[in-house]
């Protein structure tokens, strides 16, 4: 939809029922397909990829050049899911040549003043809450919620269905299916109230309990932990998607409470 208000580059790819209020500003390269609404005074620079139905309100600024001093003006993207809200304020910033994009998956919600930085990767369904502050290269999986005001240190990996406290600082790996919270950042049990509304059965929400009363509670390390849980628990996709969580973490696991 034409906005005279708006400042709109000729080499842009916009849908035709693209909805742009005042005072937006959108660059060469990029593109925002069918049914996205964009809010006034955004601002969508050069490698910004916004799918269907999503909405951007006021103040946002999508696929700003990374803070990063490494950064030589390569050609990276910022990608934006189908159905994602992007609440006010917002920042989100495109990738560099370590990963070349940044990337926020579908049906999230990122609420106002959040900023994603560059070369991060946020799954699908995804709540960020407000203010939370993502630095570069960080993971995210699906189903993740993160707490109002957290800061989140850069290469961190956060795993599918995790809660986490709001105000948290999160500088250590947090694996798939738990609750995060406390100073230092340490394990708090399993999300089973979020299973639950995911469809996990009662059965696998237990199996989920006992691989982490091997990892958090039985006092062994997680090296030896994880032997007895590929030992002793029956191979699922939950039990190795924990384990190889683990194995994989590039800056070890949050701590247990009693650590």
């Amino acid at each position: 939809m034409k906005q005279p208000l708006a400042y709109i580059h000729p080499e842009a790819k916009i849908a035709s029922n693209v909805v742009i209020e005042p005072f937006v500003t959108i660059d060469k390269n990029v593109v925002i397909l069918e049914g996205s609404h964009i809010g006034s005074n955004v601002t969508i620079m050069e490698g910004a990829r916004i799918g269907r139905n999503c909405k951007i309100f006021p103040g946002s600024v999508i696929s700003a050049i990374p803070q990063d001093l490494k950064f030589q003006g390569e050609d990276t993207t910022a990608i934006i899911g189908d159905n994602t809200t992007i609440r006010e304020c917002v920042t989100i910033n495109r990738g560099t040549a370590a990963k070349g994009h940044t990337i926020v998956g579908k049906n999230c919600l990122i609420m106002a003043y959040c900023h994603v930085a560059h070369d991060c990767t946020v799954g699908d369904n995804v709540i960020m809450s407000n203010a939370t502050q993502l630095a570069g290269e960080v993971t995210i999986g699906d189903w993740a919620i993160i707490g109002g005001g957290s800061l989140i240190h850069q290469f961190t990996h956060i795993g599918a269905h995790v809660m986490i406290q709001g105000g948290s600082k999160v500088n250590k790996d947090i694996p798939p299916f738990v609750k995060a919270a406390r100073e230092p950042i340490s394990y708090c049990g399993i999300n089973s109230v979020g299973l639950r509304r995911r469809g996990y059965t009662n059965e696998q929400i237990r199996d989920i309990q006992e691989i982490y009363r091997f990892l958090y509670l039985s006092g062994m390390n997680n090296s030896t932990a994880i032997e007895h849980i590929e030992a002793e628990l029956p191979a699922t996709k939950e039990r190795d998607e924990v384990i190889l969580f683990v194995r994989n973490s590039p800056r070890g696991i949050m701590k247990g409470y009693f650590d």
